[in-house]
C-alpha cells in the first residue's frame, strides 16, 4: 500500500542563458505535483522558448505582510 505522507509541491522553472548574462536566470513558469506512483503532473503558466525545464521542490517562504506560508 502506498504511503500517505504528503509529498512536497515542486516549482517548475525555465532556464534563460545568454552571452550578456553573468549566470543563467531561472524563471518560474509553473508548478508540479508528485502522484502516488512518483510520476509528475506539471501545470505550466508559460511555455519555455528553449524547451528546457528545471523542476525542484518548492521552497516555503513567509509572506512578510500577512505572516502566511506560501510555496515559492
Amino acid at each position: 500500500m502506498a504511503s500517505k505522507t504528503k509529498k512536497p509541491v515542486k516549482a517548475v522553472f525555465t532556464v534563460i542563458e545568454g552571452k550578456n548574462l553573468d549566470r543563467p536566470i531561472f524563471r518560474r513558469i509553473g508548478t508540479a505535483f508528485t502522484n502516488r506512483d512518483d510520476s509528475l503532473n506539471v501545470i505550466l503558466d508559460a511555455l519555455p522558448v528553449s524547451g528546457r525545464l528545471h523542476i525542484r521542490d518548492a521552497e516555503v517562504r513567509r509572506d512578510a505582510h500577512q505572516g502566511r506560508k506560501e510555496a515559492a
